[in-house]
C-alpha cells in the first residue's frame, strides 16, 4: 500500500532516478511543468539521474535532448540499458572481452566506454552477445545470433520491452527480437533494463546516492523495477499508466507515492487512511460497493488517485478481484 513521507520527497531521498518517455517527456516534447520541478528538486539538494530501457540513443544524445527541452543534463546524468548491460559483461568476462553486437549506436558505444570490444555476430571470437534495440540491425544478424545463442554464445539483452513510441505511433521494441531469439534457441537471456534491477542497480553506481527513489509512469517495468532493486517510487500519471490499470496493480508494480505529476517530489507525501469499510485520503472517501469503486468528497487530484489506489487495491487483494471503475470521472486539477 502507499507509504508516508514527513517531508518532501527531494528532502527525504537524496537520488530521483526519473524515467523519461512518460516522466520528462512525451514523444518530443517536455511534460508540461516537469522542467521546474526538476529545478526545484535540483535546488533542494536531490540529484536527478535519467535513465531508459532504450540502449539505441547514446547518453550524450540524451542529454541534448533534455537541455533543449530545458532540463540541464550531461551525459554523466543519463544512464542506460545499454551501460546496464555492459557492466553485467564486465563483471563476468572482464575488460578487453570480444563481445557480438546486435543492436545500434548507443549499445556500441557503450560496448567500447567499458573497454570491450564489439565485433560482428558471426565473428568466433565472441565470447558473448549483447542486444538491444537497433532501426538498422539486419535480419541476417539476427538468424546468425539466434544460432549463436541456441550453440551456447552467453546473451545478455538490454531489455524485454515489447513497444516502443515513435513519431508514427507504438512500434515493436527489442523485447519482440528476444521472444523470437528465444522461442528458437529455448534460452532466456540476461536482463539489464526494468524491471530486472541491473540498470537501477549501474545508476547508482554511476551517480551516487544512499537514499534513491526510482520516478516512473509505468507500473510493468519502472515500478515492478524498483521493487526488484529494493527501492521506493514514485509513479506519476504524465504517461502511460491511466485508472484502468492503476486499479489492477498486483503488489510487485504498486509504487511507495503517488503523485499527477512531477510536482509530488516536492510535497511530503500521507498514505491514505482505513475508514469504514474504505480508504479516505485529504477530503476524499473510496470505496467499493458491488464490485464498483465509489468515490465521494472534495479535494486535491493527487488526494483522489491516492485514496482510489488504496481502496482498489485492498479490495483486490480481499476479494481477489479487480474493481469496476466505469462511470467514475477523474476531477479536473
Amino acid at each position: 500500500m502507499l507509504g508516508s513521507s514527513p517531508e518532501p520527497l527531494c528532502a527525504a531521498y537524496d537520488l530521483a532516478m526519473l524515467d523519461l518517455d512518460g516522466v520528462v517527456y512525451v514523444g518530443g516534447d517536455a511534460v508540461p511543468g516537469a522542467a521546474a520541478w526538476i529545478a526545484k528538486a535540483r535546488a533542494a539538494g536531490m540529484r536527478c539521474a535519467f535513465i531508459t530501457n532504450n540502449a539505441s540513443r547514446p547518453p550524450g544524445t540524451v542529454a541534448a535532448h533534455l537541455t533543449e527541452l530545458g532540463v540541464p543534463a550531461e551525459p554523466e546524468d543519463v544512464v542506460t540499458s545499454a551501460q546496464a548491460a555492459c557492466r553485467l559483461v564486465i563483471d563476468k568476462l572482464g575488460p578487453g572481452a570480444p563481445v557480438a553486437l546486435l543492436g545500434g549506436q548507443g549499445l556500441e558505444e557503450a560496448l567500447r566506454e567499458a573497454d570491450l570490444v564489439p565485433v560482428q555476430v558471426d565473428d568466433s571470437s565472441a565470447q558473448a552477445l549483447v542486444s538491444g534495440y537497433g532501426p538498422d540491425v539486419m535480419w541476417r544478424d539476427v538468424m546468425r545470433a539466434a544460432v549463436r545463442v541456441r550453440d551456447g554464445l552467453w546473451w545478455v539483452a538490454s531489455n524485454t520491452d515489447y513497444t516502443i513510441p515513435t513519431s508514427y505511433g507504438v512500434a515493436p521494441g527489442h523485447g519482440m527480437l528476444v521472444q523470437s531469439l528465444t522461442a528458437f534457441s529455448g534460452v532466456e537471456p540476461v536482463v539489464a533494463g526494468k524491471p530486472a534491477r541491473p540498470l537501477l542497480d549501474e545508476t547508482v553506481r554511476r551517480v551516487g546516492g544512499r537514499r534513491p527513489l526510482m520516478v516512473g509512469d509505468r507500473l510493468d517495468t519502472d515500478i515492478e523495477g524498483a521493487a526488484n532493486a529494493g527501492v521506493d517510487s514514485l509513479l506519476v500519471l504524465t504517461g502511460v499508466t491511466r485508472l484502468a490499470e492503476l486499479v489492477a496493480a498486483d503488489r510487485r508494480e504498486r509504487p511507495t507515492y503517488l503523485s499527477a505529476t512531477l510536482d509530488g517530489l516536492l510535497v511530503p507525501h500521507e498514505a491514505p487512511a482505513a475508514v469504514d469499510g474504505g480508504h479516505a485520503a485529504g477530503g476524499w472517501r473510496a470505496r467499493v460497493a458491488d464490485g464498483s469503486l465509489v468515490v465521494e468528497g472534495a479535494g486535491s487530484v493527487d488526494d483522489w488517485w491516492r485514496a482510489v489506489a488504496a481502496a482498489a487495491w485492498a479490495h483486490r487483494d480481499r476479494a481477489e478481484v479487480v474493481a469496476e471503475v466505469d462511470g467514475l470521472v477523474v476531477p479536473a486539477p
